[in-house]
């Protein structure tokens, strides 16, 4: 169940960045908008909180897994909006800075995000887990 409210979580982050910058500013429709979000919140999910964050070093060395992770998420979601994007606009000329526009400002919000997962998540992941042992 913190798996499920985390990924909604990061789901609004993202669609909200999205739909100011490509919705709003370049004028993708809202459905395409949606179905960049929902890719970019799976991968980064996956790839980045799952697997870069949790995996990045001590839980102790939370803020260098925090960059380290942060950093990954941007680098990919500068590349799933880059790619994604070129595929639904026809008018591709300012999609590169979009991508980038919009994957800074996804990483802000990841920074957040990551302490979030980190103490409601992974916490109590790891907490089950310890119980289990004994």
């Amino acid at each position: 169940m913190n798996h499920l409210k985390a990924l909604v979580i990061k789901f609004v982050m993202i669609a909200a960045v999205l739909g100011i910058i490509l919705a709003g500013i370049l004028d993708f429709a809202f459905s395409d908008t949606l179905v960049i979000s929902l890719v970019l919140t799976l991968l980064a999910y996956v790839v980045g909180d799952l697997g870069i964050f949790q995996n990045a070093g001590a839980r102790a060395e939370q803020d260098k897994r925090n960059i380290v992770a942060t950093l990954s998420d941007v680098l990919l979601a500068a590349i799933v909006i880059y790619f994604m994007g070129q595929s639904f606009s026809e008018n591709s000329e300012n999609i590169v800075a979009a991508a980038i526009v919009s994957a800074v400002v996804i990483g802000l919000g990841e920074w957040f995000f990551h302490k979030y997962i980190d103490r409601h998540v992974f916490d109590r992941a790891d907490a089950t887990n310890a119980q289990r042992e004994y």
